[in-house]
C-alpha cells in the first residue's frame, strides 16, 4: 500500500502520521485501494465496482473522486511522481556542466524517492503491457529522460551514456529484485545506491 508521497521537496521523506492521514482521506484511500487491486490481479482485470466493494463505498461515492479506472491511476502517477518532477527541476537549475556532486545527490535523493514509489514501480513491472497503452507511461518515459539527462555529459561516450542509463536501471531493477532478499532494506538500498553513484562517477570521470 501506499503509505507517502513526500514533503515536497524531492527527498521522498514522510511523517509518522502519513498512513493515518492517508486513511482520512478518501481521495487517497481509492487511489491505495485500487493500486493494491491492480498490483494483485492486473489493471484490465479490475473494475470500478470491485474498487467501491473494497473500499466499502458506493460507486456513486467513488465517481465523486474519479470517473474512470485511467483517472485514478493518473492521479496515483502525478502524487508519486510529483517529487520526481521536483528533483529534475532542482538538477536542472545546477551550473552546466553537471558537477559530480550534484549527479550523486541526484541518485541519493532519487533513492530516497523510490522507497514512497515502490508500489507504483511493482505496478509498472506488473503491468507493462497496460503501461504502454496509457498516457502515464510515456510521462513516466519523460520523467526518466529528465534524470538521464542530468546524469549525463552532452559530448558523453556512449559507454558512459551506458554507464549512466544503467545507473538508474541498478535502482529500478534493484528495487525489485533485492526486495525478498534476506537482509535489512535500509542495508540494500544503500548498496543499490552504491552501485548506482559507481557507475555515474566512473561516467563522469572517463575511467
Amino acid at each position: 500500500m501506499v503509505t507517502g508521497t513526500g514533503t515536497g521537496t524531492g527527498t521522498g521523506t514522510s511523517t509518522g502520521t502519513g498512513k493515518q492521514q492517508r486513511r482520512g482521506n478518501t481521495r487517497q484511500r481509492i487511489q491505495d485501494v485500487a493500486l493494491e487491486l491492480f498490483a494483485e490481479q492486473g489493471y484490465e482485470k479490475t473494475s470500478l465496482r470491485e474498487i467501491s466493494e473494497r473500499l466499502e463505498v458506493t460507486k456513486a461515492a467513488l465517481y465523486y473522486h474519479f470517473k474512470t479506472k485511467e483517472d485514478i491511476l493518473t492521479s496515483i502517477f502525478d502524487d508519486l511522481t510529483r517529487p520526481i518532477d521536483e528533483l529534475i527541476a532542482w538538477g536542472h537549475e545546477q551550473p552546466r556542466p553537471v558537477s559530480l556532486d550534484v549527479k550523486q545527490q541526484a541518485l541519493s535523493r532519487y533513492s530516497e524517492i523510490l522507497i514512497h514509489a515502490a508500489p507504483l514501480f511493482r505496478f509498472m513491472q506488473e503491468n507493462q503491457a497496460t503501461m504502454r497503452d496509457l498516457k502515464t507511461g510515456e510521462s513516466f518515459k519523460d520523467r526518466m529522460l529528465g534524470l538521464y539527462e542530468i546524469l549525463k555529459d552532452p559530448d558523453a561516450a556512449m559507454s558512459d551514456q551506458v554507464r549512466c542509463f544503467s545507473a538508474l536501471f541498478t535502482m529500478h531493477g534493484g528495487m525489485f529484485v533485492l526486495k525478498d532478499a534476506e537482509g535489512d532494506p535500509e542495508e540494500k538500498r544503500k548498496a543499490i545506491l552504491e552501485v548506482a553513484i559507481d557507475l555515474v562517477t566512473r561516467a563522469h570521470t572517463g575511467a
